[in-house]
């Protein structure tokens, strides 16, 4: 691991966002960071969500898939209530997004498919229990957008508030070849979900927890942006602990990895949002 990587995951372990290694020893200081308000949707966890984004969404057939899989393979007697709509746009910040648009009535979410490629019309009180949203990689902290990711933090909360929805905010990862990113990402996600009462996913944390533990596997494209199938597992699981508050370790859902692969990625999933969460 280089000097930068070890110095980073350092911080992190200190902050305690991620497990302590053993470098970790070395930290003098503990910086200072912002701890999440919400860390939890129970007792009435969510069973439909609409995923609001970009790229980062849709890349490996689409993330929310691989969480309404993990959702129905850990609850099989009620597989059928969870249901995930993704509504992205390449490249997307908060702003590009008509959040208001995406309730309509007898639109998204509107029917849907099943196992046997049957029409489903799906007759219920609200569309969506929560709205999970995710803006662009870099604009939380982009010295030009950050702003616009303030006030879109909480215009589109409010939206969704305003349709009986729940507002949730997905922390996005760093790239690979700009770690430092991550701590800079978690910060500004957390303190968005804190000033809007949001659940925050901390999906860029669970990659840094990954790469600390073992730094082979490799989370992402070739971009160096965009996540790899392990990657998207990894966020998949990180999202399937957030909202449903069950451990992804066990799930028998693996999205075509293998048994170990999986295994540590669900691992690191569930040590991450307790440790996030501080529970």
């Amino acid at each position: 691991m280089s000097r930068s990587f070890r110095g980073f995951f350092v911080a992190l372990a200190a902050a305690g966002w991620i497990a302590a290694g053993p470098s970790a020893a070395l930290a003098q200081t503990k910086p200072t960071v912002t701890r999440p308000i919400v860390t939890s949707l129970g007792p009435d966890f969510p069973k439909t969500e609409i995923f609001i984004g970009n790229s980062f969404f849709y890349y490996n057939n689409g993330m929310p898939d691989h969480v309404g899989r993990l959702e129905k393979a850990a609850d099989p007697e009620h597989a059928h209530d969870y249901h995930n709509t993704m509504v992205t746009i390449g490249g997307s910040g908060f702003d590009w997004h008509d959040v208001e648009s995406y309730f309509r009535p007898n639109a998204i979410g509107s029917y849907s498919f099943d196992e046997h490629n049957n029409i489903v019309f799906n007759s219920r009180d609200k569309l969506f229990d929560v709205a999970v949203m995710m803006d662009c990689s870099q604009c939380p902290i982009h010295p030009k957008l950050k702003t616009v990711f303030t006030e879109y933090a909480k215009k589109d909360s409010d939206i969704v508030r305003a349709h009986g929805a729940r507002p949730v905010f997905f922390m996005s990862w760093a790239y690979a070849d700009k770690p430092e990113m991550t701590a800079q990402l978690a910060e500004a996600y957390t303190v968005a979900g804190n000033e809007n009462n949001a659940l925050v996913i901390p999906a860029g944390l669970a990659f840094a927890r990954a790469i600390s533990k073992q730094p082979e596997l490799n989370l992402f494209a070739p971009d160096k942006r965009h996540p790899s199938p392990a990657g998207t597992y990894l966020a998949a699981c990180t999202t399937f602990a957030a909202l449903t508050g069950r451990s992804p370790v066990g799930n028998p859902y693996l999205a075509g990895l293998d048994e170990p692969t999986a295994h540590l990625l669900q691992t690191v999933a569930w040590e991450t949002v307790q440790d996030y969460y501080g529970k």
